[in-house]
């Protein structure tokens, strides 16, 4: 029986991207000056307008409308940013969890980047048409039995030939997967575009998270990255537990691995911490699995999550990826 694989990657441009991008450069901003800011903030976007909502408790003071400016050019923004509620911070105080939630961490023997074979031909396919057409846009790569037979590129302010042009390019010159004789490209399917990201359509941060993880074929917690700090578990615990997939993927020099790693508000041991080694279950063992230990052993208190927001959580050559 043939094995068909599909995964899409969107460019920085995307109204989601971008929208996902203010969120952790405001993040960056707040523990640029404060490493223990507690952050959430989120962001949506279009038709001219961004609206910044959030919780922030810090000793920082932080302009967000540079940032957005910066981001998405002259728009009309609105901010609604409070405190952290106090009764969740009382149980972030102590070292627990900021929330409750299951975190999947996964890696593969697939690819150099430790992620299924799919999601990195639609990742680099769009890293490749994002340098010629740094715009607003989308590619999908499918799979049969590892060749690629179908690809799909819609970029907006490309012209469908010069389009077509260079994802042909980019099949010839990939090393990655073969491609087949009888490949089908769909290159700006409904036409050559002009208007894209919040011109034509809303953002929101948290609303890519299968392209933010690692592809459909790969079951994810739930949890939005984007906007919050290490204290948060969705994603605190989610790079830990690629860090302890990846970790062990290597150890038993394994095809497969998945980690399943799940908290209870307010408590700082996960209530469950196991892997799944090609298909046999075993527990977590050689790391702290707390809220302040992850956020040690990953320096996550540093700057660094606008990066995060761009081409995925994962498979970047980040901390947590190693």
């Amino acid at each position: 029986m043939s094995k068909f694989r599909t995964a899409e990657s969107v460019s920085p441009k995307h109204p989601d991207k971008l929208c996902d991008q203010i969120s952790d450069a405001i993040l960056d901003a707040y523990l640029a000056k404060d490493p223990l800011s507690r952050v959430a903030v989120e962001a949506v976007g279009g038709h001219g307008k961004v609206f910044v909502v959030g919780e922030v408790t810090s000793k920082a003071k932080v302009d967000v409308a540079p940032i957005v400016k910066r981001l998405c050019g002259n728009v009309e923004l609105e901010t609604r940013i409070v405190a952290q509620s106090p009764e969740i911070a009382q149980g972030v105080d102590t070292g627990g969890a900021g929330d409750q939630g299951i975190m999947v961490g996964y890696a593969c023997s697939e690819t150099p980047e430790f992620l299924p074979l799919e999601t990195i031909l639609a990742r680099k396919s769009n890293q490749f048409l994002y340098e010629k057409f740094p715009f607003d846009g989308k590619t999908q790569i499918t799979l049969e039995n590892g060749k690629i037979i179908a690809a799909v590129a819609s970029f907006q302010h490309a012209l469908t030939d010069d389009l077509r042009e260079s994802l042909q390019e980019w099949l010839e010159t990939q090393k990655i997967a073969p491609v087949s004789k009888e490949v089908k490209l769909h290159i700006n399917p409904c036409g050559d575009w002009e208007q894209g990201g919040f011109d034509a359509d809303t953002g929101l941060t948290g609303r890519k998270l299968v392209v933010d993880n690692y592809g459909p074929r790969i079951p994810i917690g739930g949890g939005c990255f984007s906007g919050k700090d290490p204290s948060k578990v969705d994603r605190s615990a989610a790079y830990m537990a690629r860090h302890v997939a990846v970790h062990y993927l290597k150890k038993n020099k394994s095809k497969e691995v998945f980690c399943y790693l799940a908290y209870a508000i307010g408590t700082a041991e996960p209530v469950e911490a196991t892997v799944i080694i090609d298909g046999k279950q075993e527990q977590v063992k050689g790391f702290d699995l707390t809220p302040n230990g992850i956020i040690k052993a990953l320096d996550l208190r540093k700057p660094q999550y606008e990066q995060t927001a761009q081409y995925g959580h994962f498979g970047n050559n980040f901390a947590w990826d190693k």
